[in-house]
This record gives C-alpha cells, sequence and structure tokens, in this order.
C-alpha cells in the first residue's frame, strides 16, 4: 500500500462531520490564497491547490458522497457570479462600446469552432468527432475571469468588455454546440443505419433553454425591483438578494434551463432599471458575499481536478489546448480590431478568456450520454471528448486566471497595491 492510500484509509477511518470538513477547508483555502498572492498569482490558484491536495487525488479528505452534499455550493457561487456580471452590464455602457462588443463574442465564439475543428480533423480526420471538440471550445468558465477581477478590483474598458464576453458567450457556445452536435449526430446515425432526428428537432432543445433561460430572469428582475424598492435597509436588500438568486437557481435547475444565464439576466434587468444607489447597495452585497462563495468553489473546483487525468491528455488534448487559446485570443484580437477599439482590449482581452470548467464538462457529459447509445463510433467519440475535456480543464483554469491578472496589469486597469497583501 503506498503512502497516498494509507493516509486516504486514515482520513476515511476519521468520519469527520461534513461541517468541520467544510470548516477546515475554508480556512486552508483563505491562508492558501494568501501566500500565493506573495508570489502574484491569483488567489484562486490557492484555493484550488487546496481541493487538489484534499480531493481523490491526494488525501481524499472530500471522497465523492462530501463533493455530492456540496454541489449545491458550486451552484450558489455560479448563481452569484452570474448576477454579478449582469450587473456590470448596464445599456449605456454597452452603447458606449457599440456592436464592437456584439463583433468580438461572435467572432471569438466562432473562431475558436473554427480553429479548434479544423486542428482535430487534420490530426485525426475524424469529422464528427472533431466538430463536437470545436462546439465546446467557445463556452468559457466566468468564475475565474470574475473572481480575478473582483479581488483586485479592477476598473475601466477592459475590464467592462471581459464582463459582458464571458457573460453572453455561454450563451452563444450553447447554440453553437446546438448546430454542431446535430450534425455530428446526424452523420453518426448515417452511417451507423439509424433515422436521424433531423436537424432543427435537434436544435430545439438548446434555443428553448436559452429563450426560457433569459425569459425567467427577466420575470424575476421585475419581481425583485418591485419588492426591493419597498425597502431601505441594506439588510433588507440582502435577505431579498440571496432569496431571489436561490429562487433562480433552483428554478434553473429544475426546468433544467442556464443558471448563469437566468442570474445574468436578473442583473442585467436591475442595473437597467433602478437607480444608480440602489445598484450600488445590490453590489455592496455581493461584494460581502462572494469572497466566501469563492473560496468554496475554487476549493471544490480543485476537487474535481483530478490529476489521474493528465496522463490522459495525449496529442488530441495538446491540439486542442493550443487550437482553442489560438482561436479565441485570434478571434477576440480580430474582432476587436474590426470594430475599431481601443489598443488595450485588443491586446489583452483574449488573454481573459481562455478559462474552462463546468459548462464545457457538462456538453462533455451530454455528449458521452446521447452519444454513446448511437454506435460504437459514437462511444468512442463520447470518451475520448470527456477525458480530454476534463483533463485541460485543469490546465485552463490554471493559466487562465493567470493570463487575467497579467492582461488587466498590463492594460492599467489594476491600480498598484490594490489587492497585495
Amino acid at each position: 500500500m503506498s503512502w497516498i492510500e494509507s493516509a486516504q484509509a486514515a482520513v476515511h477511518n476519521l468520519d469527520l462531520p461534513s461541517l468541520l470538513v467544510v470548516g477546515v477547508i475554508t480556512a486552508l483555502g483563505l491562508y492558501f490564497g494568501k501566500a500565493v498572492r506573495h508570489i502574484r498569482l491569483p488567489s484562486i490558484i490557492g484555493f484550488m491547490i487546496i481541493g487538489v491536495l484534499l480531493g481523490p487525488s491526494l488525501v481524499n479528505l472530500i471522497d465523492d458522497g462530501l463533493r455530492e452534499n456540496l454541489s449545491f455550493v458550486t451552484e450558489i457561487a455560479l448563481g452569484f457570479v452570474a448576477i454579478s456580471i449582469g450587473l456590470e452590464l448596464s445599456f449605456g455602457a454597452l452603447r458606449r462600446q457599440g456592436w464592437g462588443i456584439i463583433l468580438i463574442i461572435l467572432s471569438e465564439s466562432f473562431l475558436a469552432f473554427f480553429v479548434v475543428t479544423g486542428g482535430i480533423y487534420l490530426l485525426t480526420g475524424d469529422l464528427p468527432l472533431a466538430l463536437i471538440f470545436g462546439a465546446v471550445a467557445p463556452a468559457s468558465a466566468p468564475a475565474g475571469t470574475v473572481a480575478v477581477i473582483r479581488e483586485n478590483s479592477a476598473r475601466g474598458p477592459l475590464t467592462q468588455s471581459l464582463y459582458a464576453v464571458v457573460g453572453f458567450d455561454d450563451g452563444l457556445g450553447i447554440v453553437i454546440f446546438g448546430f454542431a452536435s446535430a450534425v455530428a449526430r446526424s452523420i453518426l446515425l448515417r452511417e451507423s443505419g439509424g433515422i436521424s432526428e433531423g436537424f432543427w428537432r435537434t436544435m430545439g432543445p438548446p434555443l428553448e433553454e436559452i429563450a426560457l433561460s433569459l425569459g425567467l430572469g427577466a420575470l424575476l428582475g421585475v419581481v425583485f425591483s418591485v419588492l426591493a424598492r419597498r425597502f431601505e435597509s441594506s439588510r433588507d436588500i440582502y435577505i431579498l438578494t440571496f432569496a431571489t438568486v436561490l429562487i433562480a437557481i433552483g428554478l434553473s435547475l429544475r426546468l433544467h434551463l442556464s443558471l448563469i444565464l437566468t442570474n445574468m439576466v436578473l442583473g442585467l434587468v436591475i442595473v437597467n432599471t433602478q437607480p444608480r444607489s440602489f445598484v450600488e447597495k445590490t453590489r455592496a452585497i455581493l461584494t460581502e458575499v462572494m469572497p466566501l462563495l469563492f473560496v468554496l468553489f475554487f476549493v471544490l473546483a480543485g476537487v474535481n481536478l483530478h490529476v489521474s487525468a493528465l496522463p490522459a491528455l495525449g496529442l488530441v488534448g495538446l491540439v486542442y489546448i493550443l487550437s482553442r487559446s489560438a482561436g479565441l485570443m485570434g478571434g477576440a484580437w480580430l474582432g476587436a480590431v474590426l470594430s475599431r477599439a481601443e489598443a488595450k482590449i485588443r491586446k489583452y482581452l483574449g488573454m481573459g478568456i481562455l478559462s474552462q470548467a463546468g459548462v464545457a464538462i457538462g456538453l462533455a457529459l451530454i455528449v458521452k450520454q446521447e452519444f454513446t447509445s448511437i454506435s460504437d463510433w459514437g462511444a468512442r467519440i463520447g470518451s475520448t471528448i470527456l477525458a480530454t475535456v476534463t483533463a485541460t480543464s485543469i490546465v485552463f483554469e490554471i493559466v487562465g486566471p493567470i493570463l487575467t491578472k497579467i492582461g488587466l496589469k498590463k492594460a492599467g486597469e489594476i491600480r498598484m497595491g490594490v489587492g497585495e497583501d
């Protein structure tokens, strides 16, 4: 028995209460986050390191059962990340950016799709596999980008553009995934002798998900605004905000909608319909609650980063990492150039949108589940996609936040001394 297995057995025999484990990981996450700040890395890297150390990769203090029990923490954190993005998307600010931000979002998402699809196809000659890899590529992990922005109190045109891009590209990514997976599924069914469901019938569910998510977020935003206007106490607004975000998350999960899009639109409605003083109160509430959520969220994200998956990376994984990075960064640059965005957006926006985790892994799980039943070819595609996306997420979740901070610093949107310990 190796020392790792001995440590895992000893921890298992302790049978520690869940709340004790949560307290331990919160404290350790706090101090590891401070430690990595001394070497100029974002705190979330320290949080994830703790997750890796305490997860199945090492001592297994946070086993599969506890991780499943704490999955609601991840959902709550994503909900608050999404509403914080929405609160930064005032129509006035978006109008000042003009159509340029839309062009950037379209450019970075579609170029990532085409570059990754082309790279994987040239390597494997497998068109359905290449299409699915390309479809997963635009999906981002907004939590990492938002955490770096908030930790360093970043402000400026680049920061505003990052909020918009990481907020909207998941929605566009779902649409791209719907189209590409429909084509890939059709090819697999034709080759296996099955009957294709038809392109538009396959596209229906993702489009419906997006439309209903936007509608639910708008409805909750209106209800929240009407109710919250009756309160003068920040404490009451705090409680109502927390309740509304939880309701949005719960309804999204129950109706199988995107909790990120729902909560983002909730925030967008608030910032565009309420007085500035009220919006600032709501932002202040998020400033208080989100640091704790970030600690728990990224520790649990680290738990899910199975280091044992890295050997499975292989050449396909390397091509995916390089082509996705080139597509997103190149697309952001191209969109910024075509829209005549200012120089620092052209140079550094692409550095802030590389993080990838939850949404991409969720799409990979959908592929594995749906394609495995089609044929052996579909089963191989599902297994390859899931293994590769899981392994590459480790790389993107580490490199993404680091590059985001570098880009913001070079753009002059992190003031010297802010966030330094």
